[in-house]
């Protein structure tokens, strides 16, 4: 939907409704019954539905992603047993990667190394504040080791250390001395994050 689609909805609804893009409708067993009192309702409201980026799914069979997550069927790793749940789609953890290499690019190296790691911090904190529901434990190490791998290569472009710098900047000073975020840590308190 277009913002001028939102105004005439507010308009028509008296500014009850909101400038939602997308929506999602959950039932059990009626998704063809669903589909179609959706499609009428928004004919009602002179809108026309994107039939592109429209689809019935069936969980937990399938997935779909929508603000970030993924839904569908995960495992527990603590009791072996399925459920329907959330965590971290797969797109929104390469967009946080691409933004976290974006961030020690070659172009970063006049700030301090101080500096550096404020602004991965912020990156990363940002992040798992939204994402923090469902099982993120294996998306929180995917971040964790892009980062100090990003961090460690940045360390040595700016001074001028060849090498990976595996051993002049283990994880552990990247964390204790320079105040690196490590996200897989925020999970001991979470059940959910861990299953």
């Amino acid at each position: 939907m277009s913002g001028d689609v939102h105004v005439r909805i507010r308009e028509r609804l008296g500014g009850r409704f909101p400038g939602a893009t997308r929506l999602v409708i959950c039932c059990r067993g009626t998704g063809v019954q669903a589909m179609e009192a959706m499609r009428v309702l928004m004919g009602r409201l002179k809108l026309t539905v994107n039939e592109d980026k429209t689809r019935r799914c069936r969980i937990p069979q399938e997935h779909f992603d929508f603000l970030g997550y993924a839904f569908g069927r995960c495992d527990s790793k603590q009791t072996g047993k399925a459920y329907i749940g959330t965590r971290p789609s797969k797109k929104s953890v390469h967009k946080v990667c691409r933004t976290i290499s974006e961030a020690t690019r070659r172009q970063a190296l006049g700030q301090s190394v101080a500096e550096q790691v404020v602004a991965l911090n912020r990156i990363l904190v940002g992040w798992a504040n939204y994402f923090c529901l469902g099982p993120v434990s294996p998306a929180y190490v995917v971040l964790d080791r892009h980062a100090t791998r990003r961090l460690r290569w940045w360390l040595c472009l700016k001074h001028k250390q060849p090498g990976r710098g595996t051993s002049r900047y283990p994880d552990r000073y990247l964390h204790s001395r320079l105040g690196l975020a490590r996200l897989s840590v925020r999970t001991r308190y979470l059940s959910w994050a861990k299953a």
